[in-house]
């Protein structure tokens, strides 16, 4: 069809071109425009030869002819826009510049695009523009080489971008780390002509970095660079760019299709090569704490998410792994650590774990001990502590839960708010480095709690010396292990008053170079009074654990699992948030796969237990059907219908389902593979049935549309209606309960002690307007009288209301429930103007 199509105009523009009417001749391409939109792709190729082919006198009066249409009354943007694009295709050789002012003005409008399709054919715009000498502004350079990164039929685009004359920008403008470089090139302090070209030679080598690792040469030639700039000179200026990565543009672009996605919280993907190539340059430089702590930073800006897009560009973020693995260092290991434990995006996780199984084999360790090793102590010299001497002052460091928290005194012991002018002015570099360790300290304990929490099915048992050394006396980690319960030799102890001790607080202290084995304490398997014992112990320590650990859910087997005896329907028929979905499960260490509403398959959300030859399976699908009310403009699904929970053996072939659902899971066979039947229930072991189950009570308990006092409405057409209400309202949960027997030696102790009551699945609050119904489970709200709905959507961060003592950390509705009792408690002083419509 097309090929006709364009057979029949090129006989047209003959037939035209012969009687000379090129009048019609110009309508007749506008027409053509029209019926392509405007995209002239290879079928019309032989028809543009063509036009370009005609003699300069034709081509002149054909393109006076186009100048005609494009000021006529009836010439929209598009037709505008077209005329344009002809006119540029047959301008070559011409005597007159048409449409000069115009082409300039269009170019402007192309320079706010993120890039066109080639199909577009704007390069006859540029060819025209540097014909007749004019340079291409910096944005129009950008959205030029952004193009030719689409490899298809780029070529043309491609020998356009060759062709521009100098000075022409070493990167593309739109990002600030990229227009800092740029300056910092041309006017570093000190540098002269010959040490800027230097410069401009390295933002061009990085620019090439287009590999998924650097080559010999490409090192060699990066060496180079750096010994004639210096290795502190590049690694100051680099670092500094590399701190404005991720900051918004500094002017916006318009994507060109629907699916394309936030194109302005991506990286230009032009300079995203360079960014790939400072953190290879980074790499080559002499080993140093700076250099470390901005790759990992790196990595971590570069995989988070851009609205219908993913991850902002993974490939920079692989670079950033790359580098810091080819760093020896204590510091790059320990950044590698870290992300090993933040890191949810499959393709660099990966290249993380080879990372540190690569250093571990170089070592002789094992990965886990690779990682446990790899943590440093951050300048603390005890667990949780530090000082510092600046003169007469001496800063304090101390970890407050996973907080690191600093602060100052005079040599006399008085405390200072703020830190003094004398640092300031006399220390600057090294309080630089003391904020940053700060910060540093934050992020490694949240990485190091996150991986405590999953040594429970990690099978781990340590000799007691090493155990002491990584764990209990280690300046950081010691923090977390200290608040946490250990089996010593199958003796369960807790650390107070500066030893281990048992239930009964005798001290347990084995010989550090002897036999003695430690494992993590979980309560599976455990007698409860043993339980409610130790968490009485934690109550008379005050210890806050890091996460649950005494106070931890444990899932034994139902009477409905024995029943369905291959799986567990115990979380199934709820409605979850997709992607709060995808994060929780990548956090706890699970596969997941974003659900798109398209035909296509997609195998459960599922985690791989090595240690037990198990894997878990949670099967969830897309719910719903409706473009843009259902799911994202990209066609992610916003929600999730869950189902079951299964276990098969770890080498089992993959089950899959469509991922609209409306068709049972089935396990995908390939080359001969028999079905594998799922694993009993009964046969699980009780700890991994349990903690198992427990990240799937996360999962539904955090992401479900239940707890969001937001969707009393029922959502798209009220059809969630009934599942919020019995979600929001119903019966407790696994972790709920935990949370009302918590709330049971809690509540006493509260200010509002005499207007609070638990009773079944709420905590009544009395207040002076009202007497109020507070839900355990999803922390909604009804009021007196008839039970009325109250909605008080929470803040992000209720946890500051959270004044005395709790047993752990971490669970977020009990925040929401303390901070929403105090608050109607006294809901007379209540001024917000929403909720005080609803009373």
């Amino acid at each position: 069809m097309a090929y006709a199509r364009v057979k029949n105009y090129k006989s047209l523009v003959r037939e035209r071109v012969a009687d000379g009417d090129l009048r019609a001749l110009a309508v007749d391409l506008l027409k053509a425009a029209v019926a392509n939109d405007g995209l002239w792709d290879e079928y019309w190729d032989e028809l543009l030869e063509l036009l370009r082919e005609l003699p300069v006198e034709v081509r002149q009066r054909l393109g006076d002819a186009l100048v005609e249409q494009y000021h006529s009354a009836e010439a929209g943007p598009d037709a505008r826009r077209n005329v344009l694009t002809l006119v540029g295709i047959i301008s070559r050789g011409l005597p007159d510049d048409l449409l000069s002012e115009e082409r300039v003005e269009e170019l402007e409008r192309v320079g706010r695009l993120h890039s066109f399709w080639y199909a577009s054919r704007l390069e006859a715009l540029a060819e025209q523009e540097l014909a007749v000498g004019r340079a291409l502004s910096p944005a129009v350079v950008a959205v030029f080489r952004r193009s030719t990164l689409d490899a298809y039929r780029s070529g043309p685009l491609r020998e356009i971008v060759k062709k521009l004359p100098d000075p022409v920008p070493v990167l593309n403008v739109g990002e600030e780390w990229a227009e800092r470089a740029m300056a910092d090139a041309e006017g570093i302090e000190g540098t002269g002509g010959a040490e800027r070209a230097e410069w401009r030679a390295l933002l061009a080598h990085v620019a090439g970095a287009t590999a998924s690792k650097p080559s010999t040469k490409w090192d060699q030639r990066a060496q180079e660079l750096i010994d004639a700039l210096r290795d502190e000179r590049v690694r100051g200026t680099v670092l500094s760019w590399l701190g404005l990565v991720g900051r918004p543009r500094t002017f916006g672009l318009e994507g060109w299709g629907y699916a394309e996605g936030d194109v302005n919280g991506a990286y230009d993907p032009y300079n995203a090569n360079a960014l790939r190539g400072l953190a290879w340059l980074l790499s080559l430089l002499p080993p140093h704490p700076d250099t470390a702590r901005a790759l990992g930073a790196l990595v971590e800006t570069s995989l988070k998410k851009v609205a219908g897009m993913g991850p902002r560009n993974p490939k920079v973020a692989n670079a950033g792994v790359v580098a810091l693995a080819r760093i020896n260092s204590e510091a790059a290991l320990a950044e590698l650590a870290r992300l090993a434990t933040r890191i949810t995006y499959k393709a660099t996780a990966k290249i993380v774990d080879t990372a540190l199984e690569d250093r571990a084999t170089a070592l002789g360790l094992s990965r886990e001990e690779i990682e446990e090793l790899a943590v440093p102590a951050y300048g603390l010299t005890e667990a949780g502590r530090a000082c510092q001497r600046f003169g007469d002052v001496i800063a304090d460091v101390e970890v407050h839960g996973t907080k690191g928290v600093l602060s100052w005194r005079t040599s006399a012991g008085k405390a200072v708010k703020s830190v003094p002018a004398s640092v300031k002015r006399d220390f600057a570099d090294e309080l630089k480095e003391l904020k940053a360790a700060v910060k540093d300290i934050d992020r490694m304990l949240s990485a190091q709690s996150e991986r405590l929490d999953r040594q429970f099915l990690a099978r781990r048992t340590w000799r007691y010396g090493e155990w002491r050394e990584r764990y209990l006396d280690h300046p950081l980690v010691g923090t977390l292990a200290r608040r946490l319960l250990w089996v010593v030799d199958g003796t369960a102890v807790g650390f107070a008053d500066r030893e281990l001790r048992t239930l009964t607080d005798d001290p347990v202290a084995p010989a550090r170079d002897g036999d003695s084995e430690v494992q993590p304490w979980h309560p599976v398997g455990r007698e409860p009074a043993e339980v409610v014992a130790w968490r009485d112990w934690l109550e008379r320590h005050a210890v806050t654990q890091p996460f649950k650990q005494a106070h931890c859910e444990v899932y034994l087997l139902t009477d409905a699992e024995r029943a369905t005896h291959t799986y567990s329907n115990r979380f199934a028929a709820h409605i979850v948030r997709q992607h709060q979905f995808h994060s929780l499960a990548a956090v706890r260490g699970w596969r997941n796969r974003l659900r798109l509403c398209v035909d296509d398959s997609a195998p459960p959300a599922t985690r791989e237990l090595p240690q037990w030859g198990l894997r878990a399976e949670f099967w969830v699908q897309g719910d719903g059907e409706e473009y843009g009310v259902d799911t994202t403009e990209s066609g992610t699904f916003l929600r999730l219908r869950t189902d079951q929970v299964r276990f098969y053996p770890i080498d089992a072939p993959e089950n899959s389902a469509h991922c609209c659902g409306g068709e049972e899971y089935h396990m995908w066979l390939r080359d001969g593979q028999e079905p594998v039947e799922p694993v009993p229930l009964d046969e699980i072991p009780p700890l991994v049935l349990s903690e198992v189950l427990r990240d799937v009570d996360l999962f539904v308990g955090v992401a479900s549309i239940g707890n969001d006092p937001a969707w009393q409405d029922g959502g798209p057409g009220g059809r969630f209606r009934e599942y919020w209400s019995s979600y929001g309202f119903g019966e407790l949960n696994q972790s709920a309960e935990t949370r009302r027997a918590l709330l049971e030696r809690l509540i006493p102790r509260l200010a509002i002690a005499d207007r609070c009551t638990l009773e079944g699945r709420f905590l009544h609050v009395k207040g002076e307007r009202h007497t109020y119904k507070i839900h355990l489970g999803s922390g909604n709200i009804l009021r007196t009288p008839n039970d009325q709905y109250l909605c008080i959507v929470p803040k992000s961060n209720p946890g500051a209301q959270q004044g005395g003592y709790l047993p752990y950390e971490g669970d977020r509705m009990l925040g929401v429930i303390l901070s929403k009792a105090i608050m109607l408690a006294d809901d007379t002083r209540i001024t917000d103007p929403t909720i005080l419509s609803q009373l």
